[in-house]
């Protein structure tokens, strides 16, 4: 058994406007932090209508296409932007976790990576928002609920910014534990504990400023672990947000590199207990490059480690 890496080159082609954090040498300094590894490199495919309608309206998804300009950029809110390349970009983002959990649930691999962007954890039912389009690592969890017939999926996000969309998506979805770490307060302001879905299943774990690795791990390790060996899913996703690293300029919690490592880790033994070693993780935010590039690559190491 083997790690995937699932990209595109068209996620390289979504452009953000000059300054903006969400740039696309994001995701060429991930690329580049796994070029030596030993991975399955997978092409994403262009997701399916009939995929993204598990979690969008048609509508929506016509409005997004709809938005794309043929020049420059078009902006969606304060801080989303569509540029020519934008829309196909999103397509192939969210193709990759489609053909990730098909990968994992279908043996083919242990576990998967998808280096995308645009992200997609902040794109709620009907709004794009927060740089993102569409609700990559909730269509994850319904693909494999409702394509693939799994009974329980857990999604843990632990980008420093609350996954406002994934928590909108799977709000009502009983068959999905939600467990989201974040800094709070911080954008976009949700994620409290008392939000916690309509059957109970989402658990957010607000993280004061200036919130280290020892205080993590310990939350972590007193919440999260137990609620996902009481919920003995049969597939974690992970939204891999890189963000609350300590050099991270968007946010101010003070997570080190072996931070990251020591979560994957510890994810991915959790994994082996529960459901067979099954993960799928997402690109979620990271914002200062060098850091980005080093967590991704200790996050991807872990993958590795447990897939052999």
């Amino acid at each position: 058994m083997t790690t995937a890496l699932i990209t595109h080159a068209d996620c390289l082609t979504h452009v953000t406007p000059t300054g903006h954090p969400e740039r696309v040498a994001r995701l060429e300094h991930v690329l580049h932090a796994l070029e030596p590894f030993d991975l399955r490199r997978v092409t994403a495919p262009l997701a399916a209508e009939d995929d993204l309608l598990r979690i969008h309206p048609a509508g929506y998804i016509a409005d997004i296409r709809d938005a794309r300009p043929e020049e420059g950029f078009a902006k969606i809110d304060g801080d989303t932007f569509l540029s020519p390349g934008s829309v196909d970009a999103a397509f192939r983002a969210a193709g990759a976790v489609v053909r990730a959990v098909d990968m994992v649930l279908g043996g083919e691999v242990q576990n998967a990576f998808c280096a995308i962007r645009p992200p997609g954890h902040h794109a709620e039912r009907e709004t794009a928002m927060g740089f993102c389009l569409f609700g990559n690592a909730a269509l994850a969890a319904k693909h494999a609920l409702d394509f693939h017939g799994l009974n329980r999926v857990a999604v843990v996000d632990f980008d420093v910014h609350h996954g406002n969309g994934t928590q909108d998506l799977l709000w009502d979805e009983a068959r999905a534990l939600l467990i989201t770490s974040q800094q709070m307060p911080l954008w976009p302001g949700s994620g409290r504990p008392d939000e916690d879905g309509a059957h109970g299943q989402i658990l957010n774990i607000p993280l004061a400023p200036g919130t280290g690795g020892a205080e993590m791990r310990a939350a972590y390790t007193a919440q999260a672990f137990p609620r996902l060996r009481a919920f003995m899913p049969e597939l974690i996703i992970i939204s891999a947000g890189f963000d609350a690293h300590q050099d991270d300029p968007l946010a101010n919690l003070n997570w080190s590199t072996a931070d990251f490592a020591w979560l994957t880790a510890e994810l991915c033994t959790l994994a082996q207990e529960l459901c067979q070693g099954r993960i799928v993780s997402t690109l979620e935010g990271g914002y200062d490059l060098n850091a980005l590039a080093a967590a991704t690559r200790a996050h991807v190491q872990e993958l590795i480690k447990a897939a052999t």
